[in-house]
């Protein structure tokens, strides 16, 4: 007799909010240490304070990243009777989630550093600007490296 306990749906459940859980952070880390150094920047220089809130916006942008990838995860997700979700499913929809929100993480880490950074050393020399900018993109590919997996592995799910 077989009886299935639902790991494989309870783990895609959970890797869709894990997804979005885990990229949050680190979109929030990314907002509040660019956020400090605005902030110090906006003591001194107040002028400068909108185009230094490009880390800002750029660290939201990783939580869409995971909003995207816990929408796909649910809505490849049934009720029971109707469906049976195989443990493989189940799995690959752990490891997109988690791809995800590590890349997530990583990125918004990236973007903090290098956003406080960056906008303290723009207020002292305006020219530091377009540099801080590249850095912040090639920060920002690693959230979208990690989105471009988490979509070939959820696309490979369903097999």
């Amino acid at each position: 007799m077989y009886v299935s306990l639902g790991f494989q749906r309870n783990g895609s459940t959970g890797a869709g909010a894990l997804t979005y859980l885990i990229t949050a952070l680190g979109a929030a880390y990314g907002t509040a240490k660019s956020g400090i150094g605005i902030a110090g920047v906006g003591t001194f220089r107040p002028d400068l304070i909108m185009k230094s809130l490009i880390p800002v916006v750029m660290s939201g942008i990783i939580a869409v990243y995971g909003l995207v990838i816990a929408v796909l995860i649910a809505g490849d997700m049934d009720p029971p009777p109707t469906r049976n979700m195989s443990l493989y499913t189940g799995f690959m929809h752990l490891a997109s989630g988690l791809s995800v929100g590590l890349a997530g993480v990583a990125a918004g880490y990236t973007i903090g550093i290098v956003g406080d950074a960056g906008v303290r050393a723009y207020m002292q020399q305006s020219r530091v600007y377009v540099g801080m900018i590249l850095i912040l993109i090639f920060g920002e590919v690693l959230g979208l490296y990690g989105l471009i997996v988490g979509l070939i592995l959820n696309s490979k799910s369903s097999g």
